[in-house]
């Protein structure tokens, strides 16, 4: 089990994961310090630390060390990560300490503010096979009204270093996920979403090191929010070099009641440290994502075909079975109906909200299509937005008031449609009744449950308590894909949002796997999908092959290139599978028949980023005794063929023999020279290696 301490004569407490420690204490007023998260501590080094005793700030400064939650009060002037208003219009909390819990690696801190019904829990949890360590709060109001401002999950302290750098992902709508690094500015750094989604704009993952870390080496301190709506998470380093971030659900502006009894829980904000640079950070979330975030972590993820890029909105049972049966050709082991299917589905302009088969295009509903994918060998998907509606829609004409909207204010149209208020108890049941008898009624095995845009006119006109449906509308899309899967033990579903949309730990904890992004580029997925993988393991990536020239870029790139780029993480096809030639459709069928021989090793393996000569990568996954290389090089000055590729994963004292040549190679000379790869000449170049380890060398 994993070992939570209290030591008594310090007010400390010491958490050990497998490769660090994490040690907060009380001090004389209460409040809970910051003390140490980093390598391991003994009890004895941690009281040694808890009994320095900060410097006092002047009169002008944050007094006392750096807090667990930050809040409001005395000499506080800090980002706040608690704000709360009460009755008689006070502000601020002064803290009183009412005990704690341990329970089998869950530590529990009580606080009540000394003269107002307000208890403070701050939640701790560690596991034994992890180093990720994960925090949140609880807030109970016991008497009058209490009006929330601010509740963050959790503040996190850096020990002094000479500089911080900071390790962030932006982006935009087909351009997600790019990692941006940047030494942390002397201030407050605000990373934030307002859409009532994760957004492509940002992601609430983020890292931060001494400014010398790489790849294999440094120090690394990395945070990620289980949040799927709006977040903020503020950064600050002090002039005198103290560097913090506060982080929770909901942006600025908001508030909230608890009324008498109520009690607001945020979600889970988890925490990882490493020694070991930013492959090794990558490497512990991938671990714990599988661990302790996905459902069916033994699972391989089945190689999809979905049809919207072959036919748009022009959806007919005759043409999908005659995709359908294209894709069982290239050994597609699950077939995904998109947009188009349902109501008055023939633009983006009507139907949505309508979810009952289009009748003239599927005259006999979508069983006999799913019976006819079924008999193919592949299981049936389909795509839904549940969250959204077009305002020429029957749902929209007979529930107006379902959508997010605001008195004496126009309702903004996004690809036009409107939001859903699923915040509403009646529009979160009818949601739930449609998907359920769609699901029973098709024998639906998979959803590709899609957000196309963000939230505006976030109202809810007669709501004594308004701003409460930025958190509620998302944990009700999270109770009803909870009670489908419930309902659905096979089910399995995709998280889209027009791509990378909502893409965090929350989503993830009831979704299979994510929809990285619509753009399907292999060049710019590369970039896409190395920012993904900060976070995220291969296994939960979703990644198309689709046609070339790409609808998106109009570049033109091989088929192999394309496919190795998209083995790297749940592969899937997207491109129009009609209009592909016999010799493409072969060697797409031989593709994937390599993918599905790799492919334990590319979900299940431990993943290992790699860089080369020029724009050469590649990302390496090692599984038991095998090691496969995917190695992308998009453009060369002629005559200049990258280097071998250093494989510094290998263990040097091995032999490894690469199924493709049948060569045998020592593991040392891989690691230390590189290994030589049989790149195609020209741009777009690309290369699968796939070694097995043989023998130890004497």
């Amino acid at each position: 089990m994993p070992d939570l301490r209290f030591l008594p004569d310090q007010r400390l407490w010491l958490l050990d994961t497998p490769s660090t420690s994490y040690a907060v204490r009380l001090d004389e007023d209460d409040t809970v310090r910051h003390l140490h998260w980093g390598a391991r501590l003994t009890p004895d080094q941690a009281r040694e630390l808890a009994g320095r005793i900060p410097a006092s700030g002047s009169s002008f400064d944050t007094a006392g060390g750096p807090e667990e939650l930050g809040a409001e009060g005395g000499a506080r002037f800090g980002p706040a990560g608690l704000q709360v208003r009460f009755a008689d219009g006070s502000r601020g909390v002064e803290w009183r300490y009412a005990g704690h819990d341990i329970d089998e690696g869950h530590l529990a801190v009580h606080l009540d503010d000394r003269h107002y019904p307000l208890r403070l829990t701050l939640h701790y949890r560690v596991h034994d096979d992890s180093d990720v360590i994960e925090r949140w709060t609880t807030v109970t109001n016991t008497g009058d009204p209490v009006t929330v401002t601010r509740c963050d999950s959790a503040a996190w302290t850096l020990p002094h270093r000479a500089d911080y750098r900071m390790s962030h992902l932006v982006g935009a709508w087909n351009s997600e996920f790019r990692l941006r690094r940047a030494e942390v500015p002397v201030a407050e750094t605000v990373f934030t979403s307002r859409t009532g989604l994760t957004s492509h704009q940002a992601n609430p993952w983020l890292a931060v090191d001494d400014g010398t870390a790489a790849e294999e080496y440094g120090e690394v301190w990395s945070t990620a929010l289980a949040w799927s709506g709006s977040w903020r998470i503020t950064l600050h380093r002090t002039p005198a070099g103290r560097t913090t971030w506060t982080g929770g659900h909901g942006h600025e502006g908001l508030t909230w009641t608890l009324r008498q009894g109520e009690t607001l829980e945020t979600p889970l904000y988890a925490g990882l440290y490493t020694a070991d640079g930013f492959g090794a950070a990558s490497r512990g979330w991938h671990a714990y994502v599988s661990r302790h975030v996905v459902e069916h972590p033994a699972e391989v993820r089945p190689v999809l075909y979905n049809s919207w890029e072959a036919t748009g909105f022009d959806v007919d049972e005759p043409g999908q079975t005659a995709l359908a049966a294209r894709a069982a050709r290239l050994g597609v082991e699950l077939f995904v109906v998109d947009d188009g299917w349902f109501g008055e589905r023939v633009s983006d302009h009507a139907g949505l909200g309508d979810w009952t088969p289009n009748p003239d295009r599927f005259p006999d509903g979508l069983r006999p299509l799913a019976a006819e994918v079924h008999r193919l060998g592949m299981l049936f998907g389909l795509w839904v937005e549940p969250e959204m509606v077009n305002p020429d829609s029957d749902l929209y004409r007979a529930h107006p008031d379902w959508v997010l909207h605001t008195a004496h204010r126009g309702r903004t149209e996004m690809r036009n449609q409107l939001v859903l208020n699923l915040a509403r108890p009646d529009t979160a049941a009818w949601a739930y009744e449609w998907l359920d008898r769609l699901v029973t009624e098709n024998d639906i095995d998979f959803l590709k449950w899609d957000a196309n845009r963000a939230f505006t006119e976030a109202g809810w006109p007669g709501n004594a308590d308004p701003d409460r449906l930025w958190l509620d509308h998302t944990r009700a899309v999270y109770q009803i894909m909870d009670r489908l899967r419930a309902a659905h033990p096979r089910l399995r579903i995709e998280a889209c949002s027009g791509g990378g949309g909502r893409a965090d730990l929350g989503i993830l904890t009831r979704t299979d796997q994510i929809w990285t992004s619509d753009n399907t580029d292999p060049v710019d997925r590369i970039g896409i999908q190395h920012g993904f993988s900060q976070l995220f393991p291969a296994r939960v990536m979703g990644a198309w092959v689709t046609d070339s020239p790409n609808v998106a870029t109009a570049r033109a790139t091989p088929l192999r290139f394309r496919f190795h780029v998209a083995m790297a993480g749940a592969l899937g096809i997207g491109g129009d599978l009609t209009t592909w030639p016999e010799e493409e459709l072969k060697e797409a069928a031989e593709l994937v028949a390599t993918y599905k021989r790799i492919r334990p090793a590319v979900q299940h393996g431990t993943a290992y980023r790699l860089g080369g000569d020029g724009t050469l990568s590649a990302v390496a996954f090692a599984h038991e005794d095998e090691v496969v290389v995917l190695a992308w090089c998009p453009s060369r000055p002629f005559g200049h063929d990258p280097a071998p590729l250093p494989l510094t994963l290998l263990d040097p004292s091995a032999s490894y023999r690469d199924t493709g040549t049948g060569a045998v190679h020592s593991g040392a000379v891989l690691a230390d020279a590189g290994m030589p790869l049989d790149l195609p000449p020209g741009d777009h170049a690309s290369v699968l290696v796939h070694l097995v380890r043989v023998a130890q060398e004497g």
